[in-house]
């Protein structure tokens, strides 16, 4: 059964796990010197709800691939379809490739072990005879977009319950996280 966000009752280490004096309490990582410790605490609670929204993703995406019976690849390539057939936009296996970020030899498995389990169809391409235009089937859109699909456009009311100002600093705030954390060249991430 999974824990609770703060962790088993009485368990102080998952109900700090986020909380900044917990975790870095020399101040190594974090100089907090000048900070009012409302404001430390306020961010380590929000800290607490990136984890627990991380959290809540991860079961979602678990369980949508265990119904779907498909890897966390096979469904981000199955969303990507999905999108392109939603879009009008035809997808090509260099398209997805160049999506998923994995190689030509990587893509045919990929699409091949798709095509067999029936959640795609390659077409010849309407405009480049050469090439071929990857689909989602019907069945498989239907059943992606009536579990995980339900469950993340929940996501858009939390949003729409937010003000523009508001919705703006969330967005600039997200943004500006991504780019903090963004890797760039840290040598113990290894090669990207």
């Amino acid at each position: 059964m999974p824990e609770s966000p703060q962790g088993a009752a009485g368990d102080q280490v998952a109900a700090n796990l986020y909380n900044v004096d917990s975790s870095d309490p020399g101040g190594e990582l974090v100089d907090r010197t000048t900070m009012d410790p409302v404001d430390v605490a306020q961010i380590g609670a929000l800290m607490r709800a990136f984890a627990d929204l991380r959290d809540v993703e991860q079961q979602v995406s678990e369980a949508s691939q265990r119904y779907m019976k498909l890897s966390r690849q096979d469904m981000r390539a199955i969303h990507y379809l999905i999108v392109a057939d939603n879009r009008g936009v035809i997808v090509t296996p260099g398209l997805l490739a160049a999506h998923l970020g994995i190689s030509a030899a990587s893509t045919t498995k990929l699409l091949n072990r798709l095509e067999q389990g029936t959640h795609i169809s390659r077409q010849v391409h309407p405009t480049d005879r050469r090439a071929f235009a990857i689909v989602v089937t019907g069945e498989t859109k239907t059943a992606a977009m009536q579990t995980a699909g339900r469950q993340h456009a929940k996501r858009f009311h939390a949003a729409a319950r937010l003000s523009r100002e508001e919705r703006d600093i969330v967005i600039r705030f997200l943004e500006d996280t991504a780019n903090e954390m963004r890797l760039t060249d840290e040598a113990w991430a290894g090669e990207r």
